[in-house]
């Protein structure tokens, strides 16, 4: 069923754009979400259906927001993709997302997602707020990233979750294998990043614009004397690329990550031993798993927490860089 939001803004300037000042207010709806919104006229200001989106609004401002039913009959269930559901109840899910895996459909793919798969065996049970192409969506992995993921079952609980990110009250940890070794045992790589200047299926460190990203990291494990190294990163924010990036950035990219490690693997590669080399050299995707999640359930507010095992490939990496199996296995 279609959901009604209806608040009224008051001190306005009449400066700022629609879109981005809903958009701002209600940090579940994404500012091209709240465009699409406005585009099939689901928006009222002051009892009058809201027809730009860069309009600015005036003091005292009654806006109604009409929240249609996700209506996903012009997606293409997938229910030949397997889910690692962890953990299920009447609000959400956590699933342990494989590699090679998109999350949501887009340029290029548009039948085999987790959101397909998704439709498949939850087609009545999934949140609306990010519409019919992300149902569910609350955050996201990079296609060849594994691990953790909370999907949302209603908007009530897609809310609260979405919330709780924007304030950093959800906790993500991640590992990750590394070229070289970071300096100090931990600390926090703190830099701004957006689109790449100049290639636009890239992000970048930028100085002066680009959205604010915070990555603390910890080792875990240096080899080879710091050509390699596993590290720990828990997000402080959820950027795109944000850990690949920023490891880029302390020139320490991920091990396998076509996009971003260069030619350090060049560089680097003669300093294992064999079996590592061949290990490394054959490994088809960034060495990154979503390893740990906790966060307070927004409905029944019980702390929730989760860890998931690496999966086969990253383990079997690790061990040949030499990392003991015990510790893999954990």
């Amino acid at each position: 069923m279609q959901q009604q939001i209806i608040f009224s803004i008051c001190r306005l300037n009449g400066k700022e754009r629609a879109d981005k000042l809903i958009a701002a207010l209600f940090p579940e709806f994404s500012r091209s979400r709240i465009q699409q919104l406005i585009d099939q006229s689901m928006i009222t200001t002051n009892n009058v259906v809201l027809k730009n989106s860069s309009e600015k609004l005036l003091d005292k401002t009654l806006v109604e927001i009409t929240i249609p039913e996700v209506k996903l009959s012009g997606m293409k269930p997938a229910p030949d993709i397997e889910l690692n559901i962890v953990y299920e109840d009447d609000d959400l899910m956590v699933i342990n997302k494989q590699a090679g895996l998109t999350v949501h459909p887009g340029a290029g793919n548009y039948d085999d997602t987790l959101v397909n798969a998704l439709i498949a065996s939850h087609e009545d049970t999934l949140s609306g707020i990010n519409g019919e192409a992300r149902p569910g969506i609350v955050h996201r992995l990079d296609r060849d990233t594994t691990g953790l993921m909370i999907v949302a079952k209603n908007d009530t609980a897609h809310k609260a979750l979405a919330e709780a990110i924007k304030t950093r009250e959800v906790t993500r940890i991640y590992h990750a294998l590394v070229w070289n070794c970071p300096s100090l045992p931990g600390g926090k790589i703190e830099a701004n990043i957006g689109r790449h200047p100049k290639d636009r299926k890239k992000m970048a460190v930028l100085k002066s614009t680009g959205k604010d990203a915070i990555t603390h990291y910890k080792l875990i494990q240096p080899f080879f004397e710091g050509a390699l190294s596993l590290v720990e990163c828990k997000l402080e924010t959820g950027r795109t690329h944000q850990i690949r990036v920023h490891f880029e950035h302390k020139t320490m990219p991920l091990v396998g990550d076509g996009t971003y490690a260069g030619q350090i693997t060049q560089k680097k590669i003669g300093l294992l031993s064999e079996a590592a080399k061949n290990a490394v050299l054959r490994f088809p995707r960034q060495a990154l798993h979503a390893r740990y999640i906790a966060f307070t359930h927004p409905v029944t507010f019980e702390e929730m927490e989760f860890e998931a095992p690496y999966p086969e490939d990253f383990a079997e990496l690790l061990k040949a860089v030499g990392y003991e199996m015990d510790k893999i296995n954990k």
